[in-house]
């Protein structure tokens, strides 16, 4: 138990200092650029990224491919005796 909250206190330190919660304008381009050059993305195919990264959009899915798995059934109880 101990273990846990000592992971989610570390965790907590150390999630809002990290790049990808970028604040402002210029911390998230600074992320964009880093992300492009990390990638070595080069003319439209880096302007295209780092347009998509600056927007903040939701990057969609589409919709589920079937109906949720429904759980297998128990075997039925053997007869009492």
């Amino acid at each position: 138990m101990l273990r846990y909250v000592t992971a989610a206190a570390i965790l907590a330190a150390i999630l809002p200092g990290s790049q990808c919660l970028a604040l402002t304008a210029k911390a998230k381009m600074e992320t964009c650029k880093f992300g492009a050059d990390d990638q070595k993305l080069k003319g439209k195919a880096r302007d295209a990224f780092i347009k998509k990264c600056m927007a903040n959009k939701d990057d969609p899915r589409g919709a589920p491919v079937g109906p949720p798995p429904t759980p297998p059934t128990p075997p039925p109880a053997p007869p009492p005796r």
